[in-house]
């Protein structure tokens, strides 16, 4: 990339970066080139991952297509790294880069809190494959240091933490990871490039649910895995091409297009959330609200330094969860009552902790403690969309009256 186009801004990029006219026609658009073979040349070309490389032309769309790579220069660009693999969802990036980087007595570090499914799969997957793994509260530096050991190959960090959304300082939790000779990978999901790009904090990769807010509009699962070049080539070769968990070039020229408004989304987001969040502070049903924008965030210092932008993301209490949950799935009528988060529509949901600690977190009392800090009993994960701000907060209150 030119100095130039370095220094274009990012709304700028989030539209131009891995794009091109195509050069037959003069489209405008991204081509979405759906073909799963391409002619080649050379008769005598080889057909294993292993000799793939870099440059190699496109022969079958497991292995690259025009579409996909194009999606994955624009993310590198955003993200401020070097190179981008997608996969056919967040959990398939998750799983393939574990899978590339630990090996039978490895050592992981993950957060204690994270997405449930990664909860589990570090928990219950990859415990059965040898893989010593360690959930640790790394918010707590000294708690992380003392779960640092020789054989510590990788850290997992998400933060902000899905659902409480407690913040890792990443700059230091990257200087000791690396000091014990560990890499550092943040899945930052709810941040997004806008708001926080780890690599730039010292991050060896960087994960992403592209299903989220890099898609923004809840049509079309994907996920990236972001780092150095070659580790990206490793990457494709070892586990994208042969565990096949391959993005669809439909999905991917849907995210891009969604790429090229989320600077614009994310600052109409944010602005939202904080007007939710703090009419939610001071709504009567409500007993505490959790939003890094917040300054009665725990870490809203930390936000400060870390985040450019403090995303959507929210969650909130009430006196009595489960009976309000029943309440709101019934007389919501612009949020909808529904899981996932990052879409252009509100989305709300409940998460009990009991429940949350039985089949995910399985914390030790010292830790459950801790989340309880945030969550009590249960929090409501919102996830704030693009609606008018007035009518979300009308629509949260009508829905919690009475409760």
């Amino acid at each position: 990339m030119s100095d130039g186009r370095k220094q274009r801004g990012m709304r700028t990029r989030a539209i131009h970066a891995g794009e091109q006219p195509d050069p037959v026609t003069g489209a405008s658009a991204p081509n979405l080139v759906m073909s799963t073979s391409f002619v080649t040349e050379n008769p005598e070309a080889s057909f294993s991952a292993l000799e793939l490389t870099e440059d190699a032309p496109y022969a079958y769309t497991r292995w690259g297509n025009p579409t996909t790579n194009q999606l994955e220069a624009k993310l590198a660009d955003i993200e401020g790294a070097e190179a981008a693999i997608v996969f056919a969802s967040g959990m398939a990036a998750t799983i393939a880069l574990l899978l590339h980087r630990l090996r039978a007595g490895d050592h992981l570090i993950v957060s204690d809190i994270a997405y449930a499914g990664v909860s589990e799969l570090v928990r219950d997957t990859l415990t059965k494959l040898s893989v010593d793994v360690t959930c640790a509260d790394l918010s707590d530096l000294d708690e992380f240091r003392r779960a640092l050991r020789p054989e510590t190959k990788l850290v997992l960090v998400e933060t902000p933490a899905n659902p409480i959304l407690r913040l890792t300082d990443i700059r230091a939790v990257a200087d000791l990871a690396h000091k014990a000779g560990a890499e550092l990978v943040v899945d930052s999901t709810f941040a997004t490039p806008i708001a926080t790009r780890p690599i730039e904090h010292g991050a060896d990769y960087v994960l992403h649910s592209l299903t989220k807010y890099l898609c923004g509009h809840g049509d079309a699962l994907g996920g990236a895995v972001l780092g150095r070049v070659d580790r990206m080539l490793t990457l494709r070769r070892d586990t994208a091409i042969h565990l096949g968990g391959v993005l669809s070039p439909f999905n991917a020229w849907l995210i891009m297009r969604g790429i090229a408004t989320l600077p614009i989304r994310m600052a109409a987001h944010a602005d939202s959330a904080m007007k939710v969040s703090r009419f939610l502070e001071a709504h009567p049903r409500v007993t505490r609200v959790i939003y890094p924008g917040l300054p009665s965030h725990p870490q809203h210092a930390l936000a400060k330094r870390q985040m450019d932008n403090y995303s959507a993301m929210l969650t909130f209490q009430v006196a009595d969860g489960p009976s309000a949950a029943k309440r709101m799935a019934e007389r919501l009528e612009v949020i909808h009552y529904a899981v996932s988060l990052g879409h252009h529509r509100s989305l709300v949901f409940y998460l009990p902790t009991a429940e949350l600690q039985k089949a995910s977190f399985r914390l030790d009392d010292e830790h459950l403690e801790r989340y309880r800090t945030y969550a009590g009993d249960g929090v409501f994960r919102l996830s704030v969309g693009l609606e008018d701000a007035d009518d979300l907060c009308a629509d949260l209150d009508q829905a919690l009256a009475d409760v």
